[in-house]
């Protein structure tokens, strides 16, 4: 069935907004048709090997590149607010072991507004302020419930480390070493946007009733948590668990593709070509593996994807190709997260994107929305007429 159907005379429909252009942004676009991927302007790819993650919260939040001044400045407000209240961890405390590590993001993030004394404020300034403690806070909030639903105490942050240098010592309770850090960086960076996604989306639409950045990032948390957005690193490393052995990959895909079903990071909604972020992260998921003597694992999802590809272009006549999804799992698995903290490491990274987009959909002057989010639904229920339906009382009906 198509994605646009008669609503009416003169109206259509475009089963999820596929394509519809809702608002002005300058903060990143993504060519899928010839794989680009930019924030504000910069090549996915050069920030990736060049940057650090707090040079692109900067370029996110600010629009530029931070100069050295404005990077030493940025790098000792993060300091600052690299501390988790512990009220919150008090919370996280109460909270079963065994409860979905994205449930426990979105149910704590929100209380962090609680201990914001500019929580609501309505100024690009106070919202700027907030944004950098929310990005300061959300690896603090995984890191500590990793380690409290394990049995350990959770680590404050240290003020000599870097963003993503901290978020693995808090995570792990060992600083990294540069290679470890520098790969970290690089993970945070390929996450931290991707234009009107579902879970920006999100935020935008929250942003846009005036709702405060607290309560837009929860609902974006809410929407990554879904297999599929955020969620779909996941499956692909329990696919390839699943899958054991090189061997038996072309059974599985058969199978899978046979009952009508999807393989996991495969094809996106927007790339009719190569992921640029999937470009970057494949040969870093090889280098790990092999340093891991992990080569099986890297082998099998190599040929899920050479498989996979021939067997699509030969059922459907089409390419498909790998996405950030597909071999994001196999490198966060090589630096230590547990399979179900895949997608919270996503949020960790794209945290700097929804509070930039945040800012614009309120601050951004002329791609400022003037207006809240209203689309309209065609009804398609129960009609009886003008007068509508004839009601009944109850032991009548």
């Amino acid at each position: 069935m198509s994605s646009q159907e008669k609503s009416g005379p003169t109206e259509t429909k475009n089963i999820g907004l596929r394509g519809v252009v809702v608002a002005d942004s300058t903060i990143s676009k993504v060519d899928g048709e010839r794989g680009i991927l930019i924030y504000r302007g910069y090549d996915i790819s050069a920030l990736a090997r060049k940057s650090t993650f707090e040079e692109v919260i900067h370029l996110l939040l600010v629009g530029e590149l931070p100069k050295a001044a404005e990077l030493e400045t940025l790098q000792q407000e993060l300091a600052a607010c690299r501390v988790l209240p512990e009220p919150v961890i008090a919370t996280l405390r109460t909270l079963p072991r065994e409860a979905v590590p994205m449930d426990v993001l979105q149910a704590t993030a929100p209380l962090l507004a609680t201990h914001d004394p500019e929580a609501g404020a309505p100024t690009f300034d106070a919202c700027r302020r907030q944004a950098l403690r929310l990005i300061c806070r959300l690896p603090l909030l995984v890191a500590a419930w990793e380690r409290l639903r394990s049995g350990r105490e959770v680590v404050a942050a240290r003020p000599d480390l870097g963003h993503a240098a901290n978020f693995l010592y808090t995570m792990h309770g060992e600083a990294p070493d540069q290679e470890r850090a520098s790969i970290m960086d690089t993970i945070l960076i390929l996450h931290a946007d991707h234009s009107f996604n579902a879970s920006t989306f999100t935020a935008r639409q929250i942003a846009s009733s005036r709702a405060h950045l607290y309560a837009a990032i929860a609902g974006a948390l809410g929407s990554l948590s879904g297999e599929l957005h955020g969620g779909a690193s996941e499956p692909v490393f329990r696919m390839l668990q699943q899958i054991g052995t090189v061997d038996r990959v072309g059974e599985y895909v058969t199978k899978v593709l046979d009952n009508g079903q999807r393989i996991m990071g495969m094809g996106h909604a927007v790339y009719q070509v190569t992921d640029p972020r999937a470009e970057i992260l494949g040969p870093m998921a090889a280098k790990l593996a092999d340093q891991a003597g992990r080569q099986e694992l890297y082998q099998i999802a190599n040929e899920v994807l050479r498989v996979t590809t021939a067997e699509i272009k030969r059922r459907k006549g089409r390419e498909i190709y790998a996405n950030v999804d597909f071999f994001s799992a196999i490198v966060n698995s090589m630096i230590g997260f547990p399979v179900d903290m895949f997608t919270p490491v996503f949020a960790v990274g794209r945290i700097a994107g929804w509070c930039a987009h945040y800012l614009e959909e309120r601050f951004g002057g002329a791609h400022a929305k003037p207006t809240i989010y209203r689309p309209k639904a065609e009804y398609v229920g129960r009609y009886c007429g003008l007068e509508g339906c004839t009601w009944t009382p109850i032991n009548e009906r």
